[in-house]
């Protein structure tokens, strides 16, 4: 699926440990709230308007949005529409869970939080295989509770990664820890941040050694660039280690954006330019798609000048962009997306049919459907929208109108948006991938439905796997042999062209999210 921005809201590395280390799994009730964690003093409940003016904000609420994240009750993004409002939200966290305040985050402060939350989620593998290492004891590390461990890994984070001035990094800590718990968690972050000054002065930091067997140096692999080991296997088996290890890298860098000028609202590409240049945003035009200008920094200050809020763009992956050239949406003509929301396909598709013709967007979250509902109005294409609240199976079962074009941008697992998704790696298991494709050769045949003769019928996904890309297509033919592959090298740039003739991004070769697609023809 695709992972659009446009609003309300952005969902937007050989020395030997001293003690043998094997990935530990911690386990939290799934759904327990933050401000019940247990050992936060109950004292601090009772101080909800304490102002403490020595505690660092952005470390302050990067504990608790990280335990939040965690526990299943926040995303890794922070920015809103504003871009500062969800600055007083964070507050609001962090005065409920740790009894207190601290000044109010600015525009620097946000930004700190950003890296440190994405930054310390992507690298929280490697980060927790440092933390034990030190405390040479896996037990001890087991038994660190939820609040003084995200302290531990937003230190290690800071001194490691991002070379924040180390003593700084540790007083600020130690400082946090004592506040937010007792003395004693004060103490004992300020042990463990001074041996990792010291290992990292030394150049002597611990890593698992590659030994030679495979899963032993999957394993390792996947401590020293912080992914799950079945990720480490599958990208091996399918992309050779040294195309893995490019892969991770990727996933570990810092996300960069793209942004599509509204053409639905008559905004050229040259209109964005002007707007960014007076903002002072550095950016570069898109090698591939007209309407597209990829921003490394600056999306804050995008986002606070109302460029989306006003509808003037969306930020939008070019992968996602080239999808729609192969769906090649065309005036007059009916296209069904089949699983539109949140809508990024659906709004670019309307915007290119000149107000003619008319997008059904099928999607059965109707929350999700309304908000698209919403941004269609501002981007004003909602003339050529159409919003069906339903199950794409249900729907193809009962309905008899067959359309031009029909896009189904399956439910995937996401494995070619890690570098954007940081929390996303540990939220998926090996199992999800058996169940994603049962779904998807479902929806695949309930899609086929609707297409008329002579129609088109794309299947795309933001997924590298094979399995739940060319795989799927090559069994659905199998079943519907009406269907033939429709090669896209008459929609997106050769590059981009599989030997199949289907779509495909690959995040290190393209510097894109990785996504495919493939454009199947009906037989008349």
């Amino acid at each position: 699926m695709s992972h659009t921005i446009s609003l309300p809201r952005i969902l937007v590395s050989t020395n030997t440990p001293k003690a043998p280390y094997k990935p530990v799994k911690r386990t939290h009730k799934p759904r327990t709230s933050v401000s019940t964690v247990k050992r936060v003093p109950s004292s601090l409940s009772r101080r909800t308007q304490n102002l403490n003016l020595e505690v660092s904000p952005h470390r302050a609420v990067s504990a608790v949005r990280l335990m939040r994240i965690e526990l299943g009750g926040a995303f890794a993004d922070l920015l809103n529409e504003k871009g500062k409002g969800s600055g007083d939200n964070e507050m609001g966290y962090v005065e409920r869970t740790l009894g207190f305040r601290t000044k109010e985050l600015d525009a620097r402060d946000l930004r700190l939080v950003t890296d440190v939350v994405g930054g310390t989620i992507r690298w929280r593998r490697y980060l927790d295989y440092l933390i034990c290492s030190i405390c040479h004891d896996e037990n001890t590390f087991r038994n660190i509770e939820p609040l003084l461990l995200q302290i531990l890994r937003i230190g290690f984070y800071e001194i490691v990664k991002l070379d924040m001035p180390p003593y700084a990094v540790v007083d600020e800590n130690v400082r946090l820890a004592k506040v937010a718990l007792r003395p004693g968690a004060g103490n004992m972050v300020n042990g463990i941040l001074r041996k990792l000054v010291l290992l990292k002065e030394k150049n002597s930091l611990p890593l698992p050694k590659l030994e030679c067997d495979d899963r032993a140096q999957a394993r390792a692999l996947a401590t020293i660039y912080s992914h799950p080991v079945w990720m480490v296997r599958r990208w091996t088996k399918y992309l050779g280690q040294e195309e893995a290890i490019k892969l991770m890298v990727w996933n570990n860098s810092d996300p960069s954006f793209s942004l599509r000028a509204n053409g639905g609202k008559g905004v050229k590409r040259a209109d964005l330019v002007m707007q960014l240049n007076l903002l002072q945003v550095p950016h570069e035009l898109s090698l591939h798609l007209d309407d597209f200008i990829r921003v490394k920094t600056g999306l804050q200050t995008i986002i606070q000048a109302g460029l989306l809020k006003e509808g003037v763009c969306a930020v939008q992956d070019e992968s996602a962009g080239l999808v729609v050239s192969v769906v090649d949406p065309q005036p007059g003509e009916s296209i069904v997306d089949c699983c539109a929301a949140p809508g990024g396909k659906t709004l670019y598709m309307a915007s290119r049919l000149s107000g003619q013709g008319m997008v059904y967007a099928i999607d059965i979250n109707k929350g999700r459907l309304r908000i698209l509902c919403e941004t269609a109005k501002l981007h004003q294409v909602n003339r050529v929208i159409t919003t069906i609240h339903t199950d794409l199976r249900k729907h193809a079962d009962n309905n008899t109108a067959k359309y031009d074009k029909v896009l189904l941008d399956a439910p995937c697992s996401g494995l070619g948006v890690l570098s954007k998704r940081a929390d996303l790696r540990w939220n998926r298991r090996l199992e999800d991938l058996e169940e994603l494709k049962h779904l998807q050769d479902e929806l695949l045949d309930a899609a086929s439905l609707l297409v008329k003769p002579g129609g088109v019928l794309v299947y795309s996904t933001c997924s590298i796997d094979p399995e739940e890309n060319e795989e799927r297509v090559e069994a659905f033919l199998l079943r519907h042999p009406e269907f033939s592959v429709d090669p896209v090298d008459r929609f997106v740039p050769p590059e981009f062209v599989m030997k199949h003739g289907f779509y495909s991004s690959d995040p290190v070769k393209h510097s894109l999210d990785g996504a495919f697609a493939a454009r199947l023809l009906r037989a008349l």
